[in-house]
């Protein structure tokens, strides 16, 4: 504006200043008022809906066993068979419990583990209990006030975190799944604790005997550990074996890493056969989109299987918009239609596997507290993909004409909810 007066300047300010503010709040409302809007109206929809539905059984493809090294592995698809093999170890726990969970329902189930904490404790174990704030707010305090004193217990908090000690690194949702017993067995995978997980859901869980049990325990111990003072540390212990065939990976915010996601592009860019992925919510980023796309492209047979309805509507509308460039790419998108599938697991090549707690969306991949076993073993992927195969026979494949042809107003709403990706 070299040569103008002060008035011209002014004056010309004035004059773009109105353009500027419709502007913003263009912006604002096309990625935030809006899309929070739908997604508003989708929720109290898809509650009414739910009133109605009867609740089934979930489907059960069974137990599986290998052995991989050092590491004896069983495979959970049942809530309830997992949740007694779980109250047997605690109650034959000698030294100590670990146990660290996402959910943590006041109901029967959540009573069973509650008071086998307890009964443990009460005969000298040391037990630890971990559980995420935000996620159990409608959980009545009274439920968690039934631990015995002996009983350590750390409600990761929903929101009065030290964020001035760093944004990023006291963020996240402690979305693990985790039970260690007296450093010799560990639990990981996608069940909560809760009646609705051993009854009604569909989910996978591992069990392992050995080295692995060492990165599981690590994973307890570092949350813990950032958020207490030195006389209630957990102690280190000493990893059975350096075999890396059955290996731990957390995303843990407090140190700012997230492994996990770099595991999953790895094997994707790896893969020359074929590719098994089993996920509740699917919202990937741009690059492990483009993983999956280019692994199709080069001849990969890529299966990705989502719940037909998830517990999450906005979330299934989220996903649903990256169902069209899947299928262009030649990718098989199937829908499971027994239920709620919240399995997160994946095999490729008949040689890599994974189970564990993280979904392929922004939220696990980048933000949550997340733990994964991941397992490269030709027996092991074996049985993950008969149990895929079985999982399979429940779904319904997306037919890619139809997808195309569908109705108008589906795919306004994807548009307008793809603006809340990156939160989901």
């Amino acid at each position: 504006m070299a040569g103008l007066s002060p008035l011209r300047v002014l004056d010309a300010v004035s004059a773009v200043r109105p353009l500027l503010r419709k502007a913003v709040l263009g912006a604002v409302a096309t990625t935030v008022v809006v899309p929070t809007s739908v997604a508003a109206g989708l929720t109290a929809v898809d509650m009414v809906k739910r009133k109605g539905r009867k609740a089934r059984p979930a489907e059960r493809p069974g137990l599986f066993t290998a052995t991989v090294g050092d590491s004896k592995l069983t495979i959970f698809t049942c809530g309830e068979d997992l949740y007694d093999d779980m109250i047997r170890e605690i109650d034959a726990a000698e030294r100590s419990i670990k146990l660290e969970t996402f959910i943590w329902k006041g109901d029967r189930t959540g009573q069973r583990f509650l008071e086998a904490c307890n009964r443990a404790a009460e005969r000298g174990v040391d037990v630890w209990i971990s559980y995420d704030g935000f996620a159990n707010m409608v959980v009545p305090k009274s439920f968690y006030a039934q631990f015995s004193d002996k009983v350590k217990v750390y409600r990761l908090p929903a929101f009065a975190r030290p964020y001035w000690r760093g944004i990023v690194r006291h963020t996240g949702f402690n979305h693990s799944k985790i039970l260690v017993v007296d450093e010799r067995v560990g639990y990981i995978g996608g069940f909560n604790i809760g009646d609705y997980c051993a009854h009604r859901w569909r989910d996978t869980h591992v069990k392992e005997v050995g080295p692995a049990v060492w990165g599981l325990e690590h994973s307890i111990s570092t949350v813990w550990n950032s958020a207490h003072g030195p006389d209630e540390q957990m102690e280190w212990f000493p990893p059975g074996s350096w075999d890396q065939r059955v290996t731990v990976s957390s995303n843990l915010p407090v140190q700012l890493v997230y492994p996990i996601r770099g595991t999953y592009l790895n094997a994707i860019e790896r893969a020359r056969s074929h590719i098994r992925i089993s996920t509740p919510y699917f919202i990937p980023d741009q690059q492990v989109l483009a993983a999956l796309k280019a692994a199709s492209r080069r001849g990969v047979d890529v299966q990705v299987m989502v719940p037909k309805d998830s517990n999450h509507i906005v979330a299934d509308w989220a996903s649903r918009g990256f169902t069209a460039e899947m299928l262009e790419a030649g990718i098989t998108v199937l829908l499971y239609r027994a239920g709620m599938i919240h399995a997160k697991t994946a095999t490729i090549d008949g040689e890599w596997s994974t189970v564990g707690t993280a979904n392929i969306d922004r939220l696990s991949l980048g933000y949550n507290y997340e733990t994964n076993l991941e397992v490269v073993d030709p027996d092991f992927a074996a049985r993950m993909e008969e149990i895929f195969a079985s999982d399979r026979a429940h779904c319904e494949a997306v037919d890619p004409h139809r997808w195309r042809e569908r109705h108008k107003g589906s795919q306004v709403i994807e548009a307008l909810i793809a603006p809340l990706r990156p939160l989901l």
